[in-house]
């Protein structure tokens, strides 16, 4: 653990979730390919359909930039626009990217976070507030994070995705304590520690990654292992 600068009294801890609290790549992992085996079922989808897939994704984000900031948006309309090229109608198009979506949503939300983390965020519980802050759309609600959190904020629906200060700002208001009082916890220093810095808030850098960033600030705290925060 590496102090880069003195913090004051904090009030609250705000977690990002994936790669943070466990590993998201599995995850997306799977949830890809639930959705790929759904979509290789209709007969109009190419079969070798990654490049297929990335055109649609650039096509919804050119008609509307706004996406970048929600993932489950984003990935909807890249869907939708994908099947209407595909030959089908507006109906069937809507249909089978909303069973597309869906199937990929459910494998998303198929996450374990390990005990002893678990037991990590119960323990901290007792001395802090705790709250999500992130970029993702898993569903806290769905897994072993049911009930952890008092405030669970996410890109698109709540505010620009980070480093945008939306969502800290969001979090300070409803909270109604001081940014300063705010210390977030995530592995990026590109969107976690940035988007908290930005905020005047606190930040924690997880760096376990082995990533190389384009944000040159820091983070007030560095730590290599989640657990470490057992110490705060």
């Amino acid at each position: 653990m590496r102090f880069n600068r003195a913090i004051g009294k904090i009030k609250v801890l705000s977690f990002d979730l994936d790669d943070t609290l466990y590993d998201n790549h599995p995850i997306i992992a799977s949830a890809l390919r639930a959705q790929a085996d759904y979509l290789r079922q209709l007969p109009c989808w190419p079969h070798q359909d990654n490049r297929f897939w990335m055109a649609c994704r650039n096509q919804a984000l050119k008609e509307n930039p706004d996406l970048l900031h929600d993932v489950t948006l984003w990935r909807q309309r890249a869907l939708y626009l994908g099947l209407l090229e595909c030959g089908l109608t507006h109906e069937d198009a809507l249909e089978h990217a909303q069973n597309a979506y869906a199937a990929f949503a459910q494998a998303r939300s198929q996450i374990s976070v390990c005990p002893s983390v678990i037991k990590l965020l119960n323990d901290l519980k007792q001395r802090y507030t705790l709250i999500a802050i992130t970029n993702g759309n898993a569903d806290v609600e769905q897994f072993n994070l049911a009930g952890m959190f008092s405030l669970v904020l996410q890109a698109g629906k709540d505010g620009r995705s980070k480093p945008f200060r939306d969502l800290f700002d969001n979090a300070v208001n409803q909270l109604n304590i001081l940014p300063t009082q705010l210390l977030h916890i995530g592995d990026s220093l590109d969107t976690d520690v940035q988007g908290a810095n930005n905020a005047h808030c606190r930040s924690v850098w997880l760096n376990n990654q082995n990533c190389t960033y384009r944000y040159q600030g820091l983070a007030d705290i560095e730590i290599s292992d989640i657990k470490q925060l057992q110490y705060f």
